[in-house]
């Protein structure tokens, strides 16, 4: 059971089971709609705020309500981001309650206590909301057919409910009317909430079909808001002088003389920050951006110390290294009994080893980080689109001085998460400048700006070791990760004691605790402290998976040729589905034979075995996604061509087959895949940063080079048909992209490389090594 799985069942997450009080609310609605982004708008009029019908509302629990003209309401804790989260939260909801479709529609709302935990990631939000969304619906629809029943003069059992009504036979009442007329004043305890029943798989008519994303018609006529779009009367704009470090730099001196003779150039104002966020950090104002730009490039300012300074990519990936090599280091991860690691090796008849590595990664994200701040009435406002409000909400009130519900996020769409939005810290200079300067305070960062203010994905190195036997049999494996941990440095409440009483980094190290039979298991989750001291580290999309997946997929498969054995076979002959492996419910049924299935499944659709041309290869990975208690079953095969004299190697096209449980939406799914697919391709060929003197080498888009278009390979994609609760969907496609990329440059030109991103150069290198 998950950490956060664990607090929702004990109650001590806003998911938990309560009450369930079905009433019917005279006059206005029981909780404010966002002001802005996405909240207010109807599905039925494209682009058009929807404003409530006057009268009474049916609320049956704070996630949705119907109003007295049947639209139905649908609150979403969910940050928007471009995965349609909104449209696929809603439709669990919808299908349960046979809501009319054309009558729903979604409000991302704002902080509120009330929400509870407020969080965007790690592909959770259909995987935690579903059970949820589903109840809510379930029982919002048995009490519309007793109120419907009573209306019409018919007992419940002889009635139905469909598409925004209840039916007993010819006749029918809308929801509007029930809504209008109706006694709704059930209650439900939660034992009887845990008791409804939900319908069957045959009976759903939204989840698994094709229906209009709610989200589209906004985004595509411009209405849509999103956090850099937002304003107020009076604000003005800044925009940062970054220190040289991220952490302990001072201002020693600005010097403004020249940024004087810019029009609209304000003034520059060096942050006090309590919260030690933005150490060392000056805002510049001005009455507009373009005037902020100008003015910031022209302000001199000094700094003392900070730390990191002289702190390169090397030093972070040879501190690493010596952490590894010592055995005490880290914690060790509960891998199901583990057994006698070293008495394994000692027996075996050999061993093989290996070293992975992978370099800096940038969000990069489309719309760079900005937040508008500013006190009204007592409260102080943050505007900006976020993924873990409640992380960053108690910083703010550090920062601030000044109590946590007296600060509110107001809600906007994102362009471009990826997890960079789960850190919020961008959110704190622009409330500590409107503090000090009294007005709304608008920063925007630059591109560079960005970049250098990103929380980068750690670089990373990784040590493998297998014991074999006669046979070739697995005796045991052990595996030890060294990265820079983010949730150590932003959410320490989140890290579960290892075995050894240890904490560890749930994000920085799942993946390694895979569903492989291999004997004998040790899984070793190492800090890397000068990392952790010299940057912030972040969560990029797919987190620890992203890139311990890299190295389990990759040492698997040197382990399948080292046995003489098919890559494929290998695999599926250690997913047994045994002893630990053999999954439970509610998310795991099936375990590592899921796994299996879709290696198969992945290699019959690539045409694995069939012959192909000279320098042409095929490669397989496969992964569970993000979390053991939720796993999304995933395997990939990449077609690869190496050009031996340049390096290059062109991916020709990627095969995926995704069990995932219900597919909630398949539109929004194929979307995620294939969105997962190209960040992992990216990742693995073209993607990548170096950190040096205490910031990143590229800040810009001419040297940080992510896939572009011209280098998107053919996709395949196979969904497994599941009636089994649904899992997350946009992060386990990345998973396996980069070892089966890697895998089939073996395969092409006998060449193992062990670091991504791999460039051309290496490809030369190693070629030039085995010739």
């Amino acid at each position: 059971m998950s950490r956060l799985q664990r607090a929702i069942e004990t109650g001590a997450h806003p998911l938990s089971r309560r009450n369930f009080l079905v009433v019917a609310a005279s006059g206005g609605a029981a909780f404010g709609f966002a002001a802005l982004g996405l909240a207010a708008i109807d599905p039925a009029k494209p682009g058009a705020p929807a404003t409530p019908a006057a009268g009474p509302l049916f609320e049956p629990t704070i996630w949705f309500e119907i109003d007295a003209v049947g639209l139905v309401t649908v609150n979403i804790i969910r940050a928007e981001m471009g995965q349609h989260v909104g449209t696929a939260l809603a439709r669990i909801l919808a299908d349960e309650l046979e809501a009319d479709w054309s009558q729903v529609r979604i409000v991302h709302v704002d902080t509120d206590a009330k929400w509870g935990l407020m969080v965007t990631g790690g592909s959770w939000s259909v995987w935690q909301t579903f059970p949820i969304f589903s109840r809510a619906g379930a029982a919002g629809r048995l009490a519309l057919i007793e109120a419907g029943a009573k209306l019409m003069g018919v007992t419940p059992s002889a009635c139905i409910a469909r598409d925004g009504k209840v039916i007993s036979g010819g006749r029918s009442i809308s929801f509007a009317e029930i809504v209008r007329r109706g006694d709704l004043s059930r209650r439900y305890t939660p034992d009887e909430m845990d008791k409804l029943p939900i319908k069957p798989v045959n009976e759903r008519r939204l989840i698994g079909r094709p229906t209009p994303a709610i989200d589209i018609p906004a985004k595509t006529n411009g209405s849509a808001v999103y956090g850099i779009d937002a304003k107020v009367a009076g604000m003005v704009y800044a925009r940062p002088k970054l220190p040289p470090t991220r952490y302990g730099a001072k201002v020693a001196s600005i010097d403004d003389g020249a940024a004087k003779g810019v029009k609209g150039y304000l003034r520059s104002i060096a942050l006090d920050d309590p919260s030690q966020t933005v150490p060392g950090w000056v805002m510049v104002i001005a009455e507009t951006y373009p005037a902020a730009v100008r003015a910031a490039d022209l302000v001199k300012v000094e700094w003392s110390g900070g730390d990191g300074a002289k702190v390169s990519e090397k030093d972070i990936q040879d501190h690493a290294a010596s952490l590894i090599a010592d055995a005490g280091a880290g914690s060790l991860l509960d891998t199901g009994g583990g057994g006698d690691v070293d008495a394994a090796f000692r027996s075996a008849r050999s061993t093989i080893e290996a070293t992975y590595t992978t370099a800096s990664a940038l969000h990069f994200q489309l719309e760079p980080v900005n937040a508008l701040a500013f006190e009204k009435d007592g409260v102080f406002e943050i505007h900006t689109g976020n993924q873990w409000q409640s992380l960053i909400l108690p910083t703010l009130a550090t920062a601030l001085d000044r109590p946590v519900t007296s600060i509110v996020m107001r809600t906007y769409l994102i362009g471009g998460g990826f997890g960079r939005r789960l850190n919020g810290d961008y959110a704190v200079p622009a409330a500590l400048a409107a503090k000090a300067l009294g007005r709304p305070v608008k920063m925007i960062l630059t591109r560079a700006d960005d970049a250098r203010f990103d929380s980068f994905r750690s670089p990373s190195v990784q040590k493998l070791r297998m014991a074999l036997g006669d046979n070739g049999r697995v005796l045991a494996m052990d595996h030890a990760a060294a990265a820079g941990w983010p949730t150590q440095v932003m959410a320490p409440a989140f890290m579960p004691k290892g075995a050894n009483g240890r904490p560890y980094d749930p994000f920085a190290i799942a993946g390694a605790d895979h569903w492989y039979e291999v004997g004998a298991q040790r899984v070793r989750a190492i800090s890397n402290d000068l990392a952790n001291s010299s940057f912030r580290p972040g969560w990029l999309r797919s987190v620890g998976p992203g890139w311990t997946n890299w190295a389990v997929e990759s040492f698997i498969d040197e382990a399948a040729h080292a046995t003489g054995a098919d890559p494929v076979a290998f695999r599926v002959a250690h997913l047994t589905g045994k002893g630990r492996d053999a999954g439970g419910p509610p998310s795991a049924v099936g375990g590592a034979l899921r796994q299996a299935a879709v290696v198969k499944r992945a290699a019959a659709r690539a045409g694995w075995g069939q012959p192909l041309p000279r320098g042409v290869g095929r490669g397989v990975a496969t992964s569970f996604g993000q979390e053991r208690d939720m796993p999304t079953w995933v395997a990939c095969v990449a077609q690869v061509r190496v050009d031996r004299s340049s390096g290059e190697v062109a991916v020709e096209k990627l095969t995926l087959v995704v069990d995932a449980g219900t597919i909630v939406d398949p539109d929004g799914a194929r979307a995620q895949v294939e969105g997962a697919a190209m960040w992992g391709l990216s990742l693995a060929l073209h993607e990548g940063t170096e950190f040096a003197n205490g910031q990143v080498r590229d800040t810009n888009l001419d040297t940080y080079t992510p896939l572009r278009i011209a280098d998107t390979p053919e996709i395949d994609i196979e969904f497994v048909d599941s009636a089994e609760p649904p899992v997350g969907l946009g992060e386990p496609a990345t998973t396996v992209v980069a070892p089966a990329i890697g895998n089939a440059i073996f395969a092409a030109a006998n060449v193992r490389l062990r670091h991504i991103p791999i460039r051309p150069d290496d490809v030369r290198t190693a070629l030039s090594a085995t010739s």
